[in-house]
């Protein structure tokens, strides 16, 4: 008989670990949720879409991943949430703050209406100084833990997204920096992951355009496109412990758009 090799077997990179995800239910929330369980997570899903929350727990194993309905701009919805990941399976080691809206896609600053300006900021970024506050209640006693955030292309740039978007990623930047200053003395990591334009439901909402309008969009890094499932690979670097001594850090995943000023560049497009 001939020999034959085995090939490992991927190491599951949060085994043994507990995580809650808010706006889990769908787009890079989903995604999250799909790698984190398949990586040996129990995770907790945070989201308004019950349906979908629930579906998504039954696709997987109910056992090990769970639903909460969740408005992430209330903060007792947030403590429940917290508490409820504490209660079911006895910590939370992963804090992911991904829920966030778009909000109206006017640009013209004299078509803003307050009201829509505030709406965008409570979910971007109050959302995630909630998720932030009640993880570290629960973390701090255990000296340990992950705290990401999603943030967004527009947490470095302006002029590609309304004034209340860019506004709420710039400061959930400054709020993942400030926080990981204060919790880095209790072990506890805070970051962001920056993702550029994903065609998920918020996105094509937003837009009114469809996954064959990704082409129509300007991408730097030619040959590869940017799915969901590419920022849940780099929250999960953060999540992990690959990721032990990284804090503070906003990870751009965005082809190295961030680097390119497109109103003066000499390199053909």
């Amino acid at each position: 008989m001939g020999s034959f090799s085995v090939l490992p077997q991927v190491a599951r990179r949060l085994e043994g670990k507990v995580a809650l995800i808010t706006g889990g239910a769908s787009g890079i929330g989903a995604s999250a949720v799909r790698l984190f369980s398949k990586h040996g997570a129990k995770v907790v899903i945070a989201d308004m879409q019950d349906e979908l929350g629930h579906s998504i727990c039954k696709e997987l194993n109910p056992q090990s991943t769970t639903f909460i309905h969740c408005d992430v701009t209330k903060e007792t919805d947030m403590e429940n949430a917290v508490n409820h990941a504490v209660s079911t399976y006895n910590k939370l080691d992963i804090m992911y703050n991904n829920a966030g809206i778009f909000g109206v896609p006017k640009f013209n600053i004299l078509e803003n209406t307050q009201a829509d300006f505030e709406q965008v900021l409570r979910v971007n970024l109050v959302g995630a100084f909630l998720g932030t506050k009640h993880a570290a209640r629960v973390m701090i006693p255990n000296r340990k833990g992950s705290i990401i955030n999603t943030a967004s292309d527009s947490s470095a740039l302006a002029g590609a997204a309304p004034h209340a978007y860019t506004s709420s990623k710039h400061a959930v930047d400054g709020l993942t920096k400030n926080t990981a200053v204060e919790l880095g003395h209790f072990g506890i990591r805070v970051n962001c992951v920056s993702p550029y334009m994903v065609l998920t439901p918020l996105v094509t909402n937003a837009f009114k355009v469809d996954a064959d309008a990704a082409s129509k969009f300007y991408s730097n890094l030619k040959g590869e496109s940017l799915e969901a499932e590419d920022i849940a690979e780099a929250a999960l670097f953060l999540a992990s412990d690959d990721s032990k001594y990284v804090s503070g850090h906003n990870l751009f995943v965005d082809g190295g758009a961030k680097v390119v000023n497109t109103a003066f560049c000499m390199y053909p497009q």
